[in-house]
């Protein structure tokens, strides 16, 4: 029996990864916690609705970010005797609720939208671009600060959706308080955010969709058990065959493989132990599989465990 208690070198890269993000994530938690601020009290100086209004907007993005912000520092705590892979998966969950949250946002707006087509009210554009203006730059602020670390983790990758939906959902306004300012032509204003709708949905769907593969345990996307054991029998030839072959995520960045494995004797190169070694080097720098659980079958009928 082999077992590695230390960190491994894509381990500490992650966890310094991650308190990257929750720097990014806290930065743009504070924009957006001083603009939620000032338009409330905007709203109250001005007794303005569309304020107060475009402020509970704000409090949704502060809500995504909490949640995301929250689910990392859960994340970071380590590995225990009962949560033998820590807290990780808190992470692909906080993603999944703020799929949910989108869709829910979804619903708010498509319901205003369509009482705003049944009973039309006057719209001031002037004051709507500024709003929208405001909103815009908070966003746009946001989406630059979690930009590209998006493309590697799902829980960040919800809360920037979360920013970026806002973000067109603001150039849209932008787009019909112009057309509203010079033509005073309302239904404008439902009909972009139906359109805006439509694409928030298309955008938690795929979150929502990524966040679900892991939480069920299947394979990660463009991988199966099939790919990898055809491709380990041709790569190493000592591998008669394999079973019980199991592949799932912990999150988008931590894969990990288990499987029985048959050996011809003959063909090792090495002890087993060199074996092993070989397949979870290959494993890991061809798949980023970082977890790796391999029980060896020899064809004289020995059993040996191996954990690497």
């Amino acid at each position: 029996m082999k077992d590695d208690k230390k960190s491994s070198p894509d381990a500490e890269h992650l966890f310094e990864y991650r308190h990257v993000e929750q720097k990014k994530l806290m930065i743009s938690l504070s924009i957006t916690i001083i603009a939620m601020v000032l338009e409330f009290i905007g709203g109250y100086l001005t007794n303005s609705m569309a304020l107060f209004s475009d402020a509970g907007h704000m409090f949704t993005h502060a809500f995504a970010l909490i949640i995301g912000l929250a689910a990392i520092l859960i994340a970071r705590k380590p590995p225990c005797h009962h949560q033998t892979f820590g807290l990780y998966r808190a992470e692909v969950l906080a993603a999944f609720v703020n799929g949910l949250f989108l869709l829910v946002v979804v619903g708010i707006i498509i319901y205003e939208a369509v009482l705003r087509f049944i009973h039309p009210i006057e719209i001031l554009g002037t004051e709507m671009l500024l709003i929208a203006c405001i909103g815009l730059t908070v966003n746009i602020l946001s989406i630059l600060i979690l930009r590209g670390a998006h493309q590697k983790d799902l829980n960040i990758r919800g809360v920037f959706y979360h920013m970026f939906a806002d973000a067109i959902s603001s150039v849209g306004i932008v787009i019909a308080a112009l057309i509203i300012m010079f033509t005073n032509w309302i239904f404008i204003d439902p009909i972009v955010s139906i359109g805006i709708s439509i694409i928030i949905v298309f955008w938690a769907w795929g979150v929502l969709k990524d966040s679900t593969r892991i939480l069920l345990e299947t394979a990660p996307k463009g991988l199966n058990i099939a790919m990898i054991s055809e491709d380990l029998k041709k790569n190493f030839p000592e591998i008669r065959d394999l079973h019980n072959v199991h592949l799932w995520s912990i999150t988008p960045d931590m894969l990990v493989f288990s499987a029985h494995m048959q050996l011809e004797s003959n063909k090792i190169q090495g002890t087993q132990e060199d074996a092993i070694s070989k397949i979870n080097d290959y494993l890991l720098k061809k798949y980023n599989i970082i977890e790796c659980t391999l029980q060896i079958c020899t064809d004289e009928g020995s059993n040996v465990c191996h954990i690497a």
